[in-house]
């Protein structure tokens, strides 16, 4: 095996590990990870055969990458079979990502927060306050994270000044630290 095939197998796996943080399941991760490493898009049968897995498992993870919007598919000029490849815009990448991480765990839990804190105020016990004054004290953080996330997901700042900038700045000071 060359360098470059031991990186990406790395990558890949590295990715299969990542992706459950984020809530992808790890074969969808893998597969992910796989497209991102590959200089051109696949078809499933190749993507299958190079990860060692099932066209069946293989195409659920495609399912789910194209619901997160972290795929593009095409078809090969006079085929039927379909190609995938990474989503090569990463703030829209990431603003998928943020935006289905938002619709399952940030939005039902400032649902429920807003739910239970005004029961509890019929509670007049001390254990009751206790609990109350936490749940909102979490309530207003989650509803400022909530802001704050709605303004990235609108286009705030990275819309005006762009991701790719703000990764280069990064980069920058990054060698400035290091040097």
């Amino acid at each position: 095996m060359s360098e470059l095939d031991d990186l990406k197998a790395a990558f890949v796996n590295l990715w299969g590990r990542m992706g459950p943080l984020w809530g992808i399941p790890p074969t969808a991760a893998r597969v992910y990870g796989w497209l991102i490493a590959s200089a051109e898009a696949a078809d499933a049968e190749t993507i299958a055969s190079a990860l060692e897995l099932s066209r069946g498992g293989v195409s659920m993870a495609l399912k789910e990458l194209r619901d997160w919007g972290l795929i593009v598919v095409a078809r090969a000029p006079g085929s039927r079979r379909d190609l995938f490849g990474p989503e090569d815009d990463l703030e829209r990448a990431m603003r998928n990502i943020v935006t289905w991480r938002k619709r399952r765990e940030w939005d039902p839990m400032l649902h429920d927060f807003r739910d239970w804190i005004p029961r509890l105020d019929k509670e007049r016990s001390a254990a009751a306050a206790v609990f109350r004054r936490r749940l909102a004290e979490m309530e207003a953080m989650a509803t400022l994270v909530d802001g704050m996330t709605n303004q990235f997901l609108a286009g705030g700042t990275l819309q005006k000044i762009g991701l790719k900038a703000m990764l280069t700045m990064a980069k920058v000071t990054g060698r400035r630290r290091r040097g």
